[in-house]
């Protein structure tokens, strides 16, 4: 180690920074005109983003201020959970990000040939039978670039990050160049058709958390971080180059259209809106743009996803074989399993044809509790007083409780469909964790966790009994 507590052939704080800008950064802000107009008016919209953009930077200080109090523990979304709660519910936490994850690449997947489909109509709209050939052939081929070295596969997301940013930059230029205010103002509070104002900023809710999910992700790789303290400074910087780019694409697009025509653009809505403004070189910008995004996105996600079994199964939690990396440090069991599953529901899509919408809130829902769990853990720290004297401010404590407050605002925004189906995703979990509670020749659920088990599958077969009668579904 060097003097300034470095750790050689690490990530340094650049590849943390575009590990998260690269995780948020996806197909998600693409499509982020319509996807916000869909539901909503400009007023409902700001309040959406000023919500968002204060819960998810308390969040953000949360994951600081936990990676300076508990610099010891590893994959932060797991180990916080596990921490606050005994090792069933940071397995849970574990698994929930996992299970995001690899839905969220399937929906990169789709996005990703719905986009070549604009100059190959073979392609449709990301789940025809020829992008789902392409798209597993784009799948193998990335997870077989990863198993080489996760520092490479770093520096080349690191690499894509970059490319992908100029295209969003000369958007919001050449659109803020296009704005008028008059089309911004027009039926600023929504029409009638669209419901309250709580209900539009609702409806954003999804979205706006969609498109901020990674913001994390420094501190699920902290274990591979040159320096622990940037793990926080990564994640402060990520989330702050991030929200002004999302928060400029979204509203300076209403400007250029009104809300009723922004909600019926054809996704990635980015491309319509540049178009307007300059022409069919625009589209073809955003359509090209989406796809370098989509493929950085995509490989972001790939490695937090394998980080995410990889370091519960080193503590127990998980199978062991799960801990087994490849002779280039590479979680190569845990990328196979994950890659696994990212395959059987891209064929799944064929026959179901669900949407990238359905598809990217099922992925929002299924974080949302390992978020909560983290900003709980943080109310525990900072009402014990944990940490080294440096690391404890006055202002932890009201932060982590405004954080779990959001994160409770989340759950609520989300809708209990999404809940009840994010239940029979995470119940299936269970035969994971008691395989891993075997191996360790241990008891498998303490009381406490018995009742957790109880409320999860009562909930899980209420969504089954449900999808069977037709009365939910994507």
């Amino acid at each position: 180690m060097s003097k300034t507590g470095a750790v050689p052939g690490r990530l340094g704080l650049g590849l943390l920074v575009a590990l998260v800008v690269g995780s948020i950064i996806g197909s998600g802000i693409f499509g982020l005109p319509q996807n916000m107009a869909a539901g909503a008016g400009a007023g409902a919209i700001l309040i959406g983003w000023t919500i968002t953009g204060i819960g998810m930077l308390l969040l953000v200080r949360v994951y600081q201020m936990l990676s300076l109090r508990k610099p010891e523990l590893d994959n932060g979304v797991y180990a916080y959970a596990r921490a606050l709660s005994g090792e069933y519910v940071g397995f849970n936490a574990a698994w929930g990000y996992w299970v995001s994850a690899w839905i969220g690449n399937v929906g990169y997947l789709v996005a990703a040939f719905g986009a070549l489909g604009y100059f190959f109509p073979v392609f449709g709209t990301g789940n025809s039978p020829a992008a789902i050939a392409g798209a597993s052939l784009v799948l193998w081929g990335i997870h077989f670039m990863v198993l080489r070295g996760i520092q490479g596969a770093a520096v080349l997301n690191a690499v894509v990050t970059a490319a992908k940013i100029v295209p969003l930059l000369l958007f919001i230029v050449l659109v803020a160049m296009a704005f008028q205010l008059d089309t911004f103002r027009l039926d600023f509070w929504g029409a009638a058709q669209l419901g309250s104002v709580l209900d539009q900023v609702k409806s954003t809710m999804l979205v706006t958390v969609w498109v901020f999910i990674g913001v994390e992700g420094a501190s699920v790789y902290s274990a591979r971080a040159r320096k622990r303290e940037d793990v926080g400074r990564a994640t402060v910087i990520g989330f702050l180059v991030c929200l002004g780019l999302l928060m400029s694409v979204s509203l300076l697009s209403l400007g250029v259209f009104n809300q009723p025509t922004l909600a019926g653009l054809k996704n990635p809505s980015m491309a319509g809106v540049l178009e307007s403004a300059v022409g069919t070189w625009g589209a073809v910008l955003i359509y090209v743009g989406l796809i370098v995004s989509v493929g950085g996105g995509f490989l972001a996600w790939m490695l937090l996803a394998a980080e995410s079994l990889f370091t519960p199964a080193g503590g127990g939690v998980m199978p062991k074989w799960l801990a087994q990396p490849n002779d280039k440090g590479v979680p190569a069991n845990a990328l196979w399993l994950t890659n696994g599953m990212v395959q059987l529901f891209l064929v799944l899509t064929l026959f179901s044809k669900a949407s990238y919408l359905a598809l990217i809130s099922l992925s929002t829902a299924m974080i949302l509790l390992p978020y909560l769990f983290s900003a709980a853990y943080g109310i525990s720290l900072a009402w014990r007083a944990e940490g080294p004297s440096e690391a404890r401010h006055r202002s932890d404590l009201p932060i982590a409780a405004l954080a779990s407050v959001y994160c409770v605002w989340l759950l609520y925004a989300a809708g209990f469909k999404y809940l009840l189906l994010s239940a029979l995703l995470y119940a299936p979990g269970v035969l994971l964790y008691a395989w891993a509670k075997r191996q360790r020749h241990e008891r498998v659920f303490t009381a406490w966790e018995w009742a957790i088990l109880a409320a999860l599958l009562a909930l899980a077969a209420t969504a089954a009994t449900l999808l069977a009668l037709g009365r939910l579904g994507l």
